[in-house]
């Protein structure tokens, strides 16, 4: 039995070619696509909404670092009244003095100030211990303004 197979005017098989072709154009047609789209300029990205920031309750802080009714206690003359300033937290190293301390300035809410920083102008948190802090003029002079935590909120 004999098969007739098609050949065209130059002497070969058709299909194959044609497959060849089909497969070769698919395959410039993939690479085409992928060119345009990995050098389409990128998308500006979307900024995500951020969430406000919490806010700290100044008064469980307060509480959480054992202040009770707030004192003031002045053991020298300070060229700023005593009751300005409300000692409400001590965070101090038992040993180094360094740490941060919440004062409440002028009835506003305390805030946490570090050994060194700024507490009001002309006043530096000079140093800390386990219930009072020590403001002065300057970080190294003399203290003139203790303030000390209240006797009854300390937790055994």
């Amino acid at each position: 039995m004999v098969t007739h197979t098609f050949r065209g005017p130059w002497g070969g098989l058709w299909a194959p070619r044609l497959a060849t072709l089909a497969l070769w154009a698919l395959a410039g047609g993939a690479a085409l696509y992928w060119a345009l789209a990995l050098s389409a300029r990128p998308e500006a990205p979307v900024p995500a909404a951020l969430a406000p920031a919490p806010q700290a309750d100044a008064q469980a802080v307060a509480r959480l670092l054992g202040a009770g009714a707030p004192a003031v206690v002045a053991q020298t003359a300070a060229p700023a009244a005593p009751s300005r300033f409300v000692l409400q937290g001590v965070l101090a190293g038992t040993t180094s003095g360094h740490g941060a301390a919440l004062v409440s300035v002028d009835g506003q809410p305390p805030k946490p100030f570090r050994v060194g920083a700024t507490v009001a102008p002309g006043l530096v948190l000079q140093s800390l211990s386990r219930r009072e802090a020590r403001l002065g003029p300057s970080p190294d002079g003399a203290a003139t303004v203790t303030l000390q935590m209240p006797l009854g909120s300390s937790k055994p």
